[in-house]
């Protein structure tokens, strides 16, 4: 029995194959963060925590001439989006519709890619998540509204990184403002934004919702460290005559092995 509980939902094979494809189709472009760090996974339901190799020493020890340390390792977090569709899309979708109003579960589907991405950059102290941009050391760059501005920021972070003895590639998350201007804007020589940019950078810009200003990281690995156990899935809750509770569900710790390896621009 498989903790989604698919199986006791009134909902065909077919329509639950065009459900996953809508939240692939919607989860994909959001979801930033985690192609700018190492993702690991996904490890399983069952994986429950990460390993961060130290241990907390002074524990109470059964006898004299024992020592006792405990290991410390950082629990995954479960983050779930819950939304409801109705059931007779659902069953026109079964019928081969295709314009059935499948908007709840794409509303779901933003929140929780905004979350992972707020959880990856700002950081979640409550889950024991420290994001990328409260552990960098570097003073953030500040931009103004000349889309130029951010090129030559760009170029102001990649340089300190480098001097920092951060290698590159680099990357670069935007929120949607910067988003608008990447993708629309042009430098000063009539050249797309974006491809300027990613020149400087030698690697992606990537669209990431849940962040202010724009974010400079090294895409060299081993510097962020995102562990999933369960990887974004779609479930089953409840159901009644008229409609059916389904939820988006993922699990997932993150960690900060270089935070001189980032820099933000506000």
């Amino acid at each position: 029995m498989n903790h989604l509980y698919r199986h006791l939902a009134p909902i065909t094979a077919d329509t639950w194959e065009s459900l996953d494809d809508e939240a692939r189709t919607r989860l994909a472009p959001p979801l930033g963060g985690r192609t700018l760090v190492d993702f690991v996974g996904p490890l399983g339901w069952q994986y429950s925590a990460s390993n961060v190799g130290r241990v907390t020493a002074g524990l109470d020890a059964p006898m004299d001439g024992i020592s006792v340390s405990r290991r410390v390792v950082l629990p995954l977090v479960e983050v779930r989006a819950d939304f409801t569709l109705l059931r007779s899309e659902l069953d026109a979708t079964a019928r081969g519709a295709v314009d059935t109003d499948l908007s709840p579960l794409d509303t779901a589907a933003a929140k929780l890619a905004t979350m992972e991405n707020s959880a990856i950059f700002l950081g979640w102290d409550a889950a024991g998540i420290a994001g990328i941009v409260p552990s960098s050391p570097h003073e953030p760059l500040t931009q103004n509204d000349d889309p130029t501005h951010l090129a030559q920021l760009v170029g102001t972070a990649v340089e300190t990184l480098a001097r920092s003895g951060v290698g590159g590639p680099y990357g670069m998350a935007v929120d949607s403002a910067n988003w608008a201007q990447v993708i629309g804007g042009n430098d000063t020589g009539g050249q797309s934004l974006r491809h300027h940019l990613e020149r400087e950078l030698g690697g992606s810009v990537v669209w990431t919702p849940g962040i202010d200003g724009a974010v400079v990281v090294s895409l060299r690995g081993g510097d962020f460290i995102f562990e999933s156990g369960e990887d974004i899935s779609l479930g089953y809750a409840a159901h009644t005559i008229d409609d059916v509770k389904l939820y988006l569900e993922e699990s997932f710790s993150f960690r900060i092995a270089t935070p001189e390896a980032a820099i933000a621009i506000s």
